[in-house]
C-alpha cells in the first residue's frame, strides 16, 4: 500500500529546537510513523512534555537539554544519539531564527550570529551525524529554512541571509552526500509557534496576515511535521538537494514591522 510507503519504522530520528513548536510536532510526527526520536532544546521541562507523548507512539525518547548555538554540543548530540539506539538515519535541523533588526543596526557580529546559529548548527550535527548514517546505509536529512531567505522583507536581513544560506548549503550537501544521505529543506512560511504569540493574541494583525497569504490562514506545526515526514521516509527517496515551499502560497512576506524610513 502507498501508505507503507510514509512509514519509518525502525528508523531513529535526531531533532532540534524540539521543546515546542515545529520542531515538537515534528518529533511526534517521526514517532507516529515509527521512528525512535532524540530531541534537543534548551529547556528540560518542555523536552520532557514533547518525549511523553513520543512514548504514548509507542516509540522511545532521548532528551539532551543543553545550548544549541555551541557546536561542540550540537556534534555530541548524534553521538549520545547513536549510543542511546545504536544507529541515526534521520536529522531535522530546526534550530535556528535571529530577531528582526534595521540596517543601521545590524553590525557585522549580529549578522555572523545568525549564519552561526542558522546554518552552522546545521552543519555541525549533520556532519557528526553522518559517520553514523553511513553505518546504516542510508540517511535522510531535513533542514528548516524561511520564505525570508526567498524573498525580501524590511527588518528580516541578517535572518534572510541566513536563512538563504540553509537552502543553498541543503543543495550543496546534497550533492556531496548522494546517493546514500538525502538531503533537503522546507522553506517554512508564517506558522503559529511562540515566535507569532504577538500575532496570534492580535486579531487585526493576525486577520491582516491571513488575507495576505493565498491560503488565508497561518501555518500549523503539524502541516510543517507532515512534510519533514514525506521527506524522511521511502515516499521521498528520491529527492535530494530540494527545497519544499510550505508556505501557504506565499509570493511576498505577509507580516510588516512598520520600521521607519532611513
Amino acid at each position: 500500500m502507498i501508505l507503507d510507503k510514509f512509514r519509518l519504522d525502525g528508523r531513529v530520528a535526531v531533532v532540534t529546537g524540539a521543546g515546542r513548536g515545529i520542531g515538537a510536532a515534528a518529533a511526534i510526527a517521526l514517532a507516529e510513523a515509527g521512528a525512535d526520536v532524540a530531541i534537543a532544546a534548551r529547556t528540560q521541562s518542555q523536552l520532557d512534555e514533547v518525549a511523553e507523548k513520543i512514548r504514548t507512539t509507542g516509540r522511545k525518547a532521548l532528551t539532551v537539554a543543553g545550548d544549541l548555538s555551541d557546536l561542540s554540543a550540537v556534534a555530541g548530540l548524534a553521538d549520545a544519539a547513536a549510543t542511546e539506539f545504536g544507529r541515526i538515519d534521520i536529522v531535522v535541523n530546526n534550530v535556528g531564527g535571529t530577531m528582526p533588526n534595521t540596517f543601521l543596526t545590524t553590525s557585522s557580529d549580529f549578522l555572523e550570529e545568525a549564519f552561526r546559529f542558522n546554518v552552522s548548527t546545521a552543519h555541525a550535527l549533520t556532519q557528526a551525524a553522518v559517520p553514523h548514517m553511513l553505518d546504516g546505509g542510508v540517511g535522510s536529512v531535513v533542514n528548516i529554512s524561511s520564505m525570508m531567505g526567498r524573498e525580501p522583507g524590511r527588518g528580516f536581513l541578517a535572518y534572510g541571509t541566513a536563512k538563504a544560506a540553509l537552502a543553498h548549503w541543503t543543495r550543496l550537501a546534497a550533492s556531496d552526500l548522494a546517493p546514500k544521505i538525502r538531503v533537503n529543506a522546507i522553506c517554512v512560511g508564517s506558522v503559529l509557534t511562540s515566535a507569532l504569540d504577538v500575532v496570534a493574541q492580535n486579531p487585526e494583525v493576525k486577520a491582516k496576515m491571513e488575507a495576505a497569504t493565498p491560503m488565508h490562514r497561518l501555518g500549523d506545526p503539524t502541516d510543517i511535521a507532515a512534510g519533514i515526514v514525506y521527506l524522511c521516509s521511502p515516499a521521498g527517496s528520491y529527492l535530494t538537494g530540494k527545497v519544499l515551499e510550505i508556505d501557504g502560497g506565499l509570493i511576498a512576506p505577509n507580516l510588516e514591522l512598520g520600521l521607519p524610513d532611513l
